[in-house]
């Protein structure tokens, strides 16, 4: 004899949400200054994306496109290495 299997599953999702809501999208926050503000030198606009700790934040906190994510990262590294970051 076969598996019994459940065939009335019509109208049924794993995992899904119920009802017919859609979840919106949260408007990220648009950078109030250029790529070249990213630098080593600056260090108080460094010090926003970092946590107390010397973390430095995702891209999920922070709200910043990838490029400028990669650039703030680099230059939080580098600010580390010459000492005017800890």
């Amino acid at each position: 004899m076969g598996r019994k299997t459940n065939t009335d599953r019509s109208g049924r999702r794993k995992g899904g949400r119920r009802g017919s809501e859609q979840r919106s999208h949260r408007p990220k926050p648009k950078p109030d200054f250029t790529i070249d503000a990213l630098d080593y030198r600056n260090v108080n606009l460094l010090r926003q994306f970092v946590t107390d700790a010397g973390r430095i934040l995702p891209r999920k906190y922070t709200g910043l496109p990838a490029h400028f994510q990669r650039q703030m990262t680099r230059s939080v590294k580098r600010a580390r290495q010459m000492l005017l970051m800890k």
